[in-house]
């Protein structure tokens, strides 16, 4: 009796785990059996393509599916899955519904095909009004997209497809949102201007080429700042990294389109920044030569900053001598800690013990009087005195 009991006890304990559980319950069946149930159910099937190393990904698992009315709302409405794309049968998955952003929110049909979709973190309300637009019939992308392919051209839907489309960071919404410009009289209206400044997000494009035409519009709009930094935004993004020098080629004639008077620079500047962050030493160290022989800086710090980069990562004599160039400037702008320091640094590794001696002692005087740090300057001296 008493075992009977004991059972009778854990069954009701397991009974309220189970379905007292919050949040999202995520089948775990193989993606045919899903469809089949799918089926069976007439539901659409949620799916949360995700990786392992997503941290949106992360933080939607963590904080969003475990919500109370999260989980009501889509236990009841959808079959749900979660699906890493780099493995099993995510790897086929993503490669059939295009999934290359994550996290990509996707609502399919029983019979496969994808009814509704976005992309990126949402919150537990954009979520769960996500769901209710997969839902409804007339605001799903599938729906949208068979008005728009059978020629549906009126422009409050246009504007209201492309933000949907905008969401799902695939560049679609872009084709839309120049549909909706041939509808337009004047592209310079404030809301034009606003649409485009917003929507734009690669260089091949009428939007793009509306805002190098229109340029001063935009900055008396939105101001320099903005607008600067989302041309060079744009550039930057236009960059394909398997194309090698070629991509650089048309980064120059980029700069050239949108800020003529300034192009050189800025394409030195973008040369000297990518060689860096590919690591490619040579290229980096002769083009920062020359973008310093072409366009020379008061500013202290930059030289600085370059002339320690050359520290770490350039061997080559001649190199490091106009590295040398760069920080004795420096310190006659602004004799600092630092400065010195990085200057000892640099006549050290050139073998110049008694230069390298004298800065270093003047760092290090410099940092006594300020209160700053110089343990790895005094560390440095010692090994000179070693050399």
């Amino acid at each position: 009796m008493k075992k009977i009991f004991s059972l009778i006890i854990s069954t009701i304990i397991l009974s309220v785990i189970v379905f007292g559980q919050d949040g999202i319950e995520f089948n775990k069946e193989d993606w045919s059996s899903i469809l089949a149930q799918a089926e069976k159910e007439d539901k659409l099937v949620f799916v949360d393509a995700y990786t392992v190393w997503c941290g949106p990904c992360k933080k939607m698992a963590r904080d969003v599916f475990p919500q109370k009315e999260v989980g009501e709302f889509y236990n009841k409405k959808f079959i749900n899955v979660q699906m890493d794309m780099e493995k099993g049968e995510g790897l086929a998955f993503a490669e059939k519904y295009n999934v290359n952003v994550y996290p990509t929110l996707l609502f399919v049909a029983a019979d496969g095909s994808l009814v509704h979709r976005s992309a990126g973190y949402k919150d537990s309300p954009e979520f769960i009004e996500l769901g209710n637009t997969a839902l409804d019939p007339s605001k799903r992308i599938s729906s949208l997209e068979a008005r728009y392919e059978n020629g549906d051209r009126d422009p409050e839907f246009l504007i209201n497809y492309a933000a949907i489309l905008y969401d799902v960071y695939d560049g679609s919404h872009v084709p839309v949102v120049e549909a909706y410009l041939e509808t337009q009289s004047d592209w310079n209206t404030d809301e034009n201007l606003i649409i485009i400044f917003h929507y734009v997000n690669d260089t091949d494009s009428k939007l793009f080429e509306h805002m190098v035409e229109n340029k001063d519009l935009y900055i008396e709009k939105f101001g320099q700042i903005e607008v600067s930094a989302r041309f060079q935004n744009l550039i930057i993004n236009s960059i394909n990294e398997s194309a090698g020098s070629s991509s650089l080629d048309q980064i120059d004639a980029l700069y050239e389109k949108v800020y003529p008077e300034k192009a050189k620079q800025l394409s030195a500047a973008f040369r000297l920044s990518y060689y860096r962050q590919a690591g490619d030493r040579d290229n980096f160290a002769k083009t920062a030569i020359q973008y310093y022989k072409d366009f020379p800086t008061e500013d202290p710090a930059e030289l600085n900053d370059m002339a320690w980069t050359f520290y770490t990562v350039v061997d080559d004599k001649k190199q490091l001598k106009q590295a040398v160039k760069w920080a004795k400037k420096s310190v006659k702008i602004a004799n600092n800690y630092y400065n010195n320091d990085t200057l000892a640094a640099l006549y050290s590794k050139l073998g110049k013990k008694k230069k390298a001696i004298k800065a270093a002692k003047q760092a290090i005087e410099i940092a006594k009087e300020i209160g700053e740090d110089y343990s790895e300057t005094q560390q440095l001296l010692d090994e000179i005195y070693k050399m």
